[in-house]
């Protein structure tokens, strides 16, 4: 993988969501001068565009699930585009849209991997498990689903969507900065053995210690895949997104994470996921998270040698 090769691909859809406006996300991100950000730290941008999708019908739940065949339509045109671009050797960038899209990111991600041999490891940033089914869900918003349906919890169409079940062993996936997580989630995460590094544990330890953690065991033969909901961050700093959770990261751990995850020199796929711009102040949570990109791609604080 030349990390310097990167592939933008907007995918501008709330139809996993509770609220709509996640679907203005890509352009938010662009008029925050990512491709541009990007550029500035060496890396090759292609930018393809945005995916096209049935709009959002605002219905309610069917059987546990809302918008069930439209959030499926969405996840296999996001699954073919990012597949195509790994099978190219570029790093795909998803610009979210709500993170039931990650469905179609990472399990694309996981194929790949599979044709390659590679191993896959994933950080899911986010302040929620995402780990909520039809059965546990109280919304029906498949935005919740997303790590569920992943690990083989969901409907065929959604958890086959890769070509194998499950997509990803749940032991390949690792949670940071999790601080909301319904009751029975709760209890189902626990159960399947997610690997959870919640605020709770980064007040006690420290980013540093949760992202040793988090990354141990990632070497040359590891596909790192980032799946970065911008709740993940406190509202404070990110007030643009329908789901804000208090007490997220700081701006600087949220840096030092993105450092770290940078110094692995394994980062081969990315998601950016639920902005909404609709609730932000002057697209100041898009540019937030476009710089939090950059150190992703190696912009860095650091002075000592």
């Amino acid at each position: 993988m030349d990390a310097t090769a990167v592939s933008l691909i907007g995918a501008p859809t709330d139809i996993g969501a509770g609220s709509r406006g996640a679907s203005m996300g890509p352009e938010a991100l662009r008029v925050a001068h990512l491709a541009a950000t990007l550029e500035a730290q060496g890396v090759e941008v292609i930018d393809r565009g945005n995916l096209a999708g049935p709009a959002n019908p605002a219905l309610p739940p069917v059987n546990g699930y809302r918008h069930l065949a439209e959030v499926t339509t969405w996840c296999r045109q996001v699954h073919e585009a990012v597949h195509a671009e790994l099978a190219q050797a570029r790093l795909p960038i998803l610009l979210g849209g709500d993170h039931s899209l990650a469905i179609g990111s990472i399990s694309a991600a996981a194929r790949h991997c599979r044709e390659t041999g590679r191993n896959l490891r994933v950080l899911w940033l986010d302040a929620h498990a995402d780990f909520n089914t039809s059965v546990l869900t109280p919304s029906g918003n498949i935005h919740g689903m997303p790590v569920a349906c992943l690990c083989g919890f969901g409907p065929h169409e959604l958890v086959s969507l890769g070509g194998s079940t499950p997509a990803v062993d749940a032991h390949s996936l690792r949670q940071i900065g999790i601080r909301s997580v319904d009751q029975g989630e709760k209890r189902f995460v626990h159960e399947v053995g997610l690997e959870v590094f919640d605020m709770r544990y980064i007040d006690e330890v420290g980013m540093r210690s949760a992202l040793e953690h988090a990354l141990a065991g990632v070497d040359g033969s590891t596909h790192l895949h980032v799946s970065f909901d911008v709740d993940f961050l406190d509202p404070v700093i990110a007030p643009g997104v329908a789901t804000t959770v208090p007490g997220g990261p700081s701006y600087r751990e949220a840096q030092l994470c993105m450092e770290m995850i940078a110094d692995t020199g394994r980062l081969a796929s990315l998601d950016i996921m639920e902005l909404n711009p609709a609730l932000d102040v002057r697209n100041r949570t898009a540019e937030v998270a476009v710089d939090l990109v950059a150190s992703l791609f190696g912009k860095s604080t650091l002075m000592r040698r």
